[in-house]
């Protein structure tokens, strides 16, 4: 089994293994990166104050906004002629995230998203599709590695041209599909009508990179004949494989040879106890090049350190239930866009997954207004089927957040599909 020993490992052997690498993690970035000095001299701590993952909640936390004040490379703990590859975000609200790699951190992620590939039953006689973008986005060369680690074969076809996506999957056999849930989603779509559903030989999908619901999951499933997985990552910390879904599909499970999660109270910032919901938290304990100490992720989660029923010991987080930095607030009230999507795919049959939500300012009052796609049968339907639907829709919708919203069911294919993370959240007043 992949990696067996290290998956399985009792909680006391893997803890006393993260002590370890959490004090040499420590040391090395107290004398290698100043920031972190200097915030550990802050606080009047050294190195050797830290005896294990028991201290941990006496280091100092790092942020996204670190990255970019020190862009690009004043953050690494290795000299450049070490790193061996750079990846960074897309730098839309500002200057890109960069981050760097090791030869060594490369094939750490790479043993990452492999140990999920086999958790889900793939094996070196699969071909794997990876349609993540390739780049300086994580998802294409992170899947890539992982597919190459357990041998299977890798078809790179990076995001874009989506009958070449479909043609491809026929054509080449592929056995299990790597891209954003939205994506899938909009492969599933294409392939109904192109007639090219029956003939897709998928059997599992990893989609990841942005937010989902189950109810999406079950629709990703229905249009393409597959079990969908999902897989966690962030570029700051590592990229795809953080954590992810074994074929129990109980919550995700982390790496936590290479990272410790915390989960803490956004507000008073203190640690919560195993099970409550909050902000988490990230420590990389591996990582050389780039290693980042107690990082607010901003998504909001709980961990369950149960034993999983797959033998696993490692904890599992479980779905991100929003963000605190992507949270909505409208008229007083908090809302997240993961809220929305369960309501909207539970109306089943009148409407498609796709939708935006639009937000402005008009006059100091905030407008909050969701378009959703009809169904080709609701769109050929009269009229007062499609109010009643709409009604139906604002009121599921009021039930849920507690705040009314604008509800206009739009033509079919007439929201803009994506081929890499989707556009759901438009918020005019920021503009």
């Amino acid at each position: 089994m992949w990696q067996e020993k290290i998956e399985t490992m009792p909680r006391e052997e893997l803890e006393a293994l993260q002590s370890e690498r959490l004090m040499n993690q420590v040391k090395r970035m107290y004398e290698r990166v100043p920031l972190f000095k200097e915030r550990m001299d802050e606080k009047g701590l050294t190195p050797d104050d830290i005896r294990g993952i028991e201290d941990l909640h006496k280091l100092p936390f790092s942020y996204k906004q670190d990255l970019r004040d020190y862009y690009p490379y004043g953050l690494f703990a290795e000299p450049l002629s070490n790193i061996s590859r750079v990846h960074a975000s897309s730098g839309t609200t500002g200057k890109k995230i960069v981050v760097g790699y090791t030869k060594k951190d490369l094939d750490d992620w790479s043993d990452c998203v492999a140990r999920m590939m086999h958790a889900i039953g793939l094996d070196n006689n699969d071909f794997i599709q990876v349609s993540y973008g390739y780049g300086l986005f994580t998802g294409g060369l992170g899947a890539h590695g992982g597919a190459e680690r357990i041998g299977a074969t890798v078809i790179p076809t990076s995001s874009g041209n989506t009958s070449n996506q479909l043609q491809t999957m026929v054509d080449f056999g592929s056995t299990c599909l790597c891209c954003t849930p939205s994506y899938a989603l909009y492969l599933g779509e294409a392939a109904e009508e192109a007639g090219l559903t029956d003939k897709l030989q998928l059997k599992a999908g990893i989609f990841g990179a942005e937010p989902w619901s189950e109810d999406m999951r079950h629709e990703i499933e229905k249009k393409l004949h597959l079990k969908a997985y999902d897989i966690y990552g962030l570029s700051e910390i590592m990229g795809p494989g953080v954590s992810y879904e074994c074929e129990y599909q109980a919550g995700m499970h982390v790496c936590e040879d290479m990272f410790i999660p915390e989960i803490i109270d956004p507000d008073t910032l203190e640690v919560l106890p195993a099970g409550e919901k909050g902000e988490l938290v990230f420590t990389t304990i591996t990582k050389e090049g780039f290693p980042l100490i107690r990082y607010r992720t901003r998504d909001i989660c709980s961990l369950n350190y149960e034993k999983c029923k797959c033998g696993r010991t490692h904890v599992r987080m479980n779905k991100p239930q929003g963000r605190t930095d992507d949270m909505l607030i409208i008229r007083g009230v908090n809302v997240f866009p993961s809220q929305i999507e369960e309501v909207l795919l539970k109306v089943s049959g009148d409407i498609t997954p796709n939708y935006q939500i639009i937000v402005d300012r008009v006059n100091n009052t905030d407008t909050f207004d969701i378009n959703v796609e009809m169904s080709e049968h609701l769109f050929s339907d009269d009229i007062k089927s499609i109010e009643k639907t709409e009604k139906l829709i604002k009121e599921k919708l009021r039930d849920v957040l507690g705040i009314s919203a604008g509800v206009h069911l739009v033509n079919p294919k007439s929201i803009t599909r994506s081929e890499g993370k989707a556009k759901r959240v438009i918020d005019k007043r920021k503009i």
